[in-house]
């Protein structure tokens, strides 16, 4: 996959931009406030989610990882699709979805083109457990020391079938053991003989 592309700024739409790297054009689809900030000719660095499908390949740029984190997260939930999670991104910023989805506010999501008040209640009902807290609510940006590896261990757990919430006591119940270069493979184990225990 394309983690990110770095290039001259060729050519700005109203929905895409164009950085030419090493020779080639590549068109990334944008959130108009990723858009703003490039300028034709100017070298940028974007993050980019590919998007495979039988007859396409899409590319999708983001302003930072965040932006890029939680479009492809909301697409987990039922319904949504990179169209719909880019428009998202275009009406809300990262912590405003995540701040939408943790106070169950249907309004702010139905305010989104595309999403009615029964897929406003899914995205919450499926994307709760896993969006996480918005950066102003975990320390305004600046992210614990500890949770790096915190959050790598949550998502392997859930990735392996575990609620978010027996994710989390796992966690805290291996907490101890981290110290200060924590081994994720190691403290992963630990969590999951935990949860086996329980």
């Amino acid at each position: 996959m394309i983690a990110f592309v770095r290039g001259e700024v060729a050519a700005v739409t109203l929905t895409s931009a164009v950085l030419e790297v090493g020779g080639v054009g590549l068109e990334l689809m944008c959130t108009p406030n990723t858009l703003a900030t490039l300028r034709t000719g100017q070298t940028a660095t974007l993050p980019t989610s590919m998007i495979v499908r039988e007859d396409s390949l899409t590319l999708f740029g983001f302003a930072d990882e965040d932006e890029k984190q939680v479009f492809e997260l909301v697409q987990t939930a039922s319904g949504v699709g990179p169209k719909l999670a880019q428009a998202m991104l275009a009406v809300l910023t990262p912590d405003a979805v995540r701040r939408a989805v943790a106070g169950d506010d249907v309004r702010t999501l139905t305010a989104v083109p595309g999403i009615g008040q029964k897929g406003a209640q899914r995205i919450i009902l499926e994307l709760k457990d896993r969006i996480g807290l918005p950066v102003s609510v975990t320390g305004g940006g600046l992210p614990a020391p500890s949770e790096p590896w915190r959050e790598q261990v949550r998502q392997g757990l859930v990735g392996l079938g575990w609620t978010a919430k027996d994710a989390d006591k796992a966690i805290e119940s291996v907490a101890d053991l981290a110290g200060e270069e924590p081994d994720v493979a190691a403290l992963l184990r630990s969590a999951l003989r935990t949860l086996s225990r329980a």
